[in-house]
């Protein structure tokens, strides 16, 4: 063991960990959600590329000299290369504000770098957690600024997953484009199209999101480094912040700039809002898509089955041969928790006080925990699902056959009237809209061939 100080006193800290004594007291403060800040990799390499900016940024103003910056450097680059993690085990609920995230990345990395430097760990006269790790800097620039660069090194793995996902709908779209079908609205028959032209639509209503996910990425280049407590700079010498953001550019190769206002800036959380709600409108797409997969593959005899799903596993417990659509269930349940986690974050947002929002912890859990569920969800939906799925054509054109539906092709010809005479007729009778109009002599079969063909009011090749 060794021995550590801090306000509260004196407490024993065992020696072969990286972290101190602030971080003790958060391990014994805060058993919340049972989720360690280790949990996410990518905020802990963001608290580390923060440090390492400071750093260097604290040297070129003479705060410290090289000995203490090479130390902090190795110690941050070791953590940004995936090593150390498992000494982040704060829970990532906490009170106050992030402080203990924060004095976790300091203590950690003070300690690691003191060995570096060839001292043992504690020995903070050399390198200490406040005075040299956390030099011209508070909580309350360092923490929300990792978070935003947290958020989009996570934005980045959730796009490319996203976009596989996007591609397996767009090859399922070109394997079904000859297979025709009948649309649906307010689940009535509509008009005929594509099964291919479903699925592209699917790929296509997901591409816009990640294209959202993109744009929305750009609020979080702008941090509030060099504000430290509440914004006015306090502590931290001239130049410190431009010269603070212009590394943390260079490390995490995104344009970061400093925000225009820092007291505003400090207190503010729109950015996290901005993309929460990006996540939300993701989460009622994906959630949508996957309703449409549950119902197009629903029966399979008494439901539409114009699809089968992958049989993944038994479905019921007591129903012998019944076979469940429980990767679309699964997904679509992640949706309402990323619905709900925007709410949280909405929550939070609204309850910031005065010059700070200290609120930020369940911000960065519901955030980094909707991104992580939607990477995993979009793996496994197409995987699992989307890459298996076939089509039944001769239900769907059976479907297309005997609906009443093809009789809107008729509008232009014989007027909406007469169309929905016949309609009424065929419903009530059974009978074929073909067969009506032929029987009725009010088309010639050139006619009829070329308007009631359900492939050509389909209105594209299949695609």
């Amino acid at each position: 063991m060794r021995m550590e100080h801090d306000l509260l006193g004196d407490k024993a800290i065992p020696d072969d960990v990286y972290y101190g004594v602030q971080t003790a007291r958060a391990l014994e403060n805060f058993h919340i959600s049972g989720v360690p800040i280790s949990q996410y990799p990518d905020l802990i390499r963001a608290l580390a590329m923060v440090k390492l900016a400071a750093a260097r940024a604290n040297y070129e103003c003479k705060q410290f000299g090289e000995e203490i910056l090479h130390g902090i450097e190795g110690a941050c680059q070791e953590i940004i290369d995936g090593q150390l993690h498992e000494q982040f085990k704060v829970d990532l609920i906490q009170g106050g504000a992030g402080t203990s995230t924060n004095m976790a990345a300091n203590e950690v990395i003070a300690n690691r770098a003191l060995e570096f430097m060839g001292f043992a760990k504690g020995q903070y006269e050399h390198c200490d957690p406040h005075n040299h790790i956390n030099c011209s800097q508070s909580t309350n620039d360092a923490y929300p600024t990792a978070l935003h660069i947290a958020i989009f090194l996570l934005n980045a793995k959730l796009s490319a997953q996203l976009c596989e996902l996007v591609k397996a709908f767009r090859r399922k779209g070109d394997e079904f484009r000859e297979v025709v079908k009948m649309g649906r609205t307010q689940l009535q028959d509509a008009v005929p199209m594509t099964l291919g032209q479903e699925f592209v639509a699917f790929g296509e209503s997901l591409e816009s999101e990640v294209f959202a996910l993109d744009r929305v990425e750009a609020v979080l280049y702008e941090v509030n480094m060099g504000g430290t407590a509440i914004g006015t700079g306090l502590n931290a010498p001239a130049g410190y912040a431009e010269r603070c953001v212009n590394h943390l550019a260079k490390v995490c190769g995104k344009p970061i700039r400093l925000a225009a206002n820092l007291v505003e800036a400090t207190q503010d959380t729109q950015p996290f809002v901005l993309f929460s709600s990006v996540l939300k409108s993701l989460a009622i797409k994906l959630s949508k898509i996957c309703n449409d997969l549950r119902l197009l593959s629903s029966g399979p005899r008494a439901g539409l089955n114009e699809i089968n799903l992958p049989a993944m596993q038994p479905g019921s417990s007591i129903m012998p041969g019944k076979i469940n659509p429980v990767i679309p269930e699964v997904v679509n349940q992640v949706c309402f928790k990323v619905i709900a986690n925007d709410l949280a974050v909405t929550l939070a947002a609204e309850a910031g006080q005065l010059q700070l929002n200290v609120m930020e912890p369940v911000i960065a859990y519901c955030i980094l925990e909707s991104q992580t569920m939607f990477m995993n969800a979009a793996e496994t939906l197409r995987q699992h699902c989307v890459n298996g799925i076939t089509a039944n054509n001769d239900v769907c054109r059976r479907y297309v056959e005997h609906s009443i539906g093809v009789v809107t092709a008729l509008n232009p010809l014989l007027g909406y009237g007469v169309a929905t005479e016949l309609a009424a007729e065929a419903l009530k009778t059974g009978k074929g809209i073909v067969h009506l109009v032929r029987e009725k002599k009010l088309l010639s079969e050139e006619q009829i061939s070329s308007v009631l063909d359900p492939r050509l009011m389909t209105g594209t090749d299949g695609r």
